[in-house]
This record gives C-alpha cells, structure tokens and sequence, in this order.
C-alpha cells in the first residue's frame, strides 16, 4: 500500500499497463523519476542527450499526432460507423437558416451563424446535415491541425518550420472539411489541448496533445445549446475567434496553434440570451420560427418518418439534389473573388450600419462579405440591391442590441432603414 501514492501522484496522467509496471518499481530504479530528477537538476546523462532537455526545463520536440495511415483507417472506420444523416435538401422550409449556413461555406471569413428559435424545429438537424455539402480542402498528410501546405496563416507549428527550412516534401492530400461538436460539458483540457506529462516523463520530451480547436482548425465548430456555454469555455472562444490562434499554456511551456473555423450556435432564447461579446463574434444571425401550415407540418412528418424507417432508401432519394447542391457550392467558392460590389453600393451599406448605430465596422464588414457570396451562389459577378437586402438584416440585427437584457430585434428596424437609405 505504501507503494500507492506514487501511482497517484500526476493527476495528468493516464492509466495504461506501462504507467502501472512503473509504478511498481522502487524509487532507485524508476526510470521516470530519474528523468525528472536530471531535467530538474540540469543533468542529462549522456544516452538522454537529443531527446529535448535544456538546462531546468523540458522544450517542446513534438505535436502528439497519428501517422497518414492511422489517420486515413480512422477516417475511414468513422465513416462506416457513423449514424445517418439526414440530407439536407430534404430539409423542408427555414430558408433563412439554410441560407445563412450556405454563405458561411461559401466564404468562412463571414464569421459563422448563430441560430436560434423554438424548439423542435430543426436547428441541430440542419447544421448536422450540412457535413455532405462540405468540399474539400488541401492538408498535409498527418497534421493534427489540419494545415495548409500554401498558407502560413493556418499552418501547424511543425508544419511552418518545415517550410520556413526549405521542405518542399510535404505530403498532401485532400480531405472533407471537418465539423467539430463542442460538447456543453467539455472542459477546458479537451477544447484548448494539453500536455501528455507520460510520454514526458518516459521519452523525454514534452508532447502537446491538440484539442477540439486544433481540430476545428479550417473547418467548422458547432456549439448546441450555445446560451447554455459555461463561462470559461465562452472566453476560450471569444480568445480564438478573435485571433484566430489558440495557445496554450500548460506546465511552464507555451504553445500556439492556428484555430481559425466557422462559429455555428444554435440555441432556444427561452433559456436564456448570449453575452454580447459573444453574439458579436457571429457574422450572422438566423431565427427560426415553427411551421404554421398544416400541409407543411405533415409533410415534414412524413418525410421524417420515412427517413427513420430506412435511412439509406431516403438518403439515396435525395442523392441527385444533394450533388448539384455540391456542385453548386464548389462553383460558388471558385468565382467568388471574381464578384465585385459597386463602391455607392458600399457607401449605403455603410450608411445604414452609422444610422443604426452599430459598434464597429464588423457589420460593415461581413454585409460586404454576404452579399458577395449570395451573388456567387446565384451565379453572378457583380452584387445587386436585391442581394444586399436578403443578408443586411442577417447580418446586423443581433448588433443593435444596447442593453444585454433587451431582446434581439427582428430585423425590422434594419429592413426599414434600408429602404430608406437604397429608395
């Protein structure tokens, strides 16, 4: 029993057959313990020479990743076994949202959709359903960050150091962009990643283990029952939403790691509303509402009904959709920068953000955006007055908000002052 304290006595580290042999060990012997004592004293022995020590601290050698083989089984193994989605052509009305989300895979630095409505109407449905429609995206083969080989700004720490010595061997390859569900009960250790203490204390280097952000790092992360975050993960991604760079600081050493990804939340306003940092970090806001028509409400019924009978038969049912859809996203995302906007037309977007009062140039900002990637989408190169005014009140309407306990405007007021400004 005495011996049981020293198995215990890292609260980082997990239970494996290895961690419990060593454990076992007297003290003399164990060859963690003595690794530890040498790095703390500043003694390496000679066969640890290389392994990462410096003088009183460990350094960071390397990023816990899987290999490109393990990584392509894993992706593989997840795909056969993951639950069925439901199509999102098949999603009957919400409009609105299903718009709002199309413009974010457009063009992500629209800064993603925050959703709200009542319950039961299909929120976490469609965001989920979005997953078909994702393109894909270059990577390096076995980065844990997703990164690309082309763009230093979303590129892993290992990654850039390679290209900044010249590699020109990278391998890459090509994979869907991936959805992130940030869990409400997920801690701060598994959303921001920490250090693996074990494979320290045995190899002698300090691995960092990546978390939900590094995974979310080009792709999506979506936050259900968003109104119900707790407070220390809302400002871990408030930090990096605004930077686009998580780091980490975990046992005397820091880390930073691109965390650049489209911000989807979806929520219920009767349980409570977003702080205002937060809701402004969304580029735009979507409500839905429940379906009124009897007709419609059947319909949706129905076609629910047939998907829980035989997910495969519907999913194939909608297979034709589904790929024009891609089709039409891909085509929407490469002619995107060939889309102009007129600068009067600009002028009036901004126009109508300075007589609304909105704070920033945020709104300015991603309404340009918007606008953009709605008329690439309709299959045109130059924004129109009738683009502007579909995603204007999307894209400002959870920005008038002055007094946190007020409610978020129905768009309205920002419909009325467009025509004002554009009559």
């Amino acid at each position: 029993m005495p011996l049981l304290p020293t198995a215990m006595a890292s609260p980082f580290s997990t239970f494996s057959p290895t961690s419990a042999a060593r454990a076992l060990l007297p003290a003399s012997t164990s060859r963690p313990l003595s690794l530890a004592a040498a790095a703390s004293s500043g003694r390496v022995p000679p066969s640890r020479k290389g392994l990462g020590f410096r003088r009183g601290r460990f350094t960071v050698c390397n990023v816990a990743a899987p290999t490109a083989a393990e990584q392509e089984a894993t992706a593989s193994g997840a795909k056969e076994s993951q639950r069925p989605v439901y199509p999102f052509a098949a999603i009957v009305g919400q409009d609105e949202m299903k718009l709002c989300l199309l413009l974010n895979v457009i063009d992500p630095k629209i800064g993603g959709v925050m959703i709200m409505g009542d319950r039961g109407t299909g929120k976490s449905t469609t965001v989920r359903s979005l997953v078909d429609l994702l393109p894909d995206i270059r990577v390096v083969v076995g980065d844990p960050f997703n990164s690309d080989p082309d763009d230093p700004e979303v590129m892993g720490p290992e990654v850039r150091q390679r290209v900044l010595q010249g590699d020109t061997t990278l391998p890459v390859t090509t994979a869907k962009i991936t959805m992130v569900d940030l869990p409400l009960g997920a801690t701060e250790d598994r959303v921001c990643g920490t250090i693996d203490i074990e494979k320290a204390l045995t190899e002698g280097v300090k691995a960092f283990e990546p978390g939900l952000l590094a995974k979310a790092n080009r792709g999506i992360l979506y936050v259900d029952e968003v109104n119900l975050l707790d407070d220390h993960l809302v400002d871990v991604l408030l930090d990096s939403a605004a930077s686009g760079w998580n780091t980490v600081e975990r046992e005397g050493i820091s880390i930073s790691h691109p965390a650049r990804f489209i911000l989807i939340g979806s929520g219920n306003p009767e349980e409570g509303e977003l702080r205002p940092q937060l809701l402004d970090r969304f580029g735009m806001h979507a409500q839905v509402g429940t379906v009124r028509d009897a007709e419609l409400r059947v319909k949706i019924v129905e076609e629910r009904a047939r998907f829980d009978r035989d997910p495969k038969a519907f999913r194939d049912s909608y297979k034709e959709e589904q790929e024009k859809l891609q089709d039409q996203i891909s085509s929407a995302r490469s002619n995107l920068g060939a889309v102009q906007i007129d600068h009067d037309l600009r002028v009036k977007i901004s126009k109508v953000c300075s007589e609304l009062n909105v704070d920033g140039l945020r709104g300015d900002i991603v309404t340009n955006r918007a606008a953009k990637a709605l008329a690439s989408l309709k299959g045109r190169d130059k924004v129109t007055v009738e683009d502007i005014a579909t995603v204007i009140p999307n894209c400002l309407r959870h920005r008038l908000r002055k007094d946190p306990l007020e409610s978020i405007d129905s768009g309205l007021l920002v419909i009325e002052k467009f025509y004002e400004i554009f009559s």
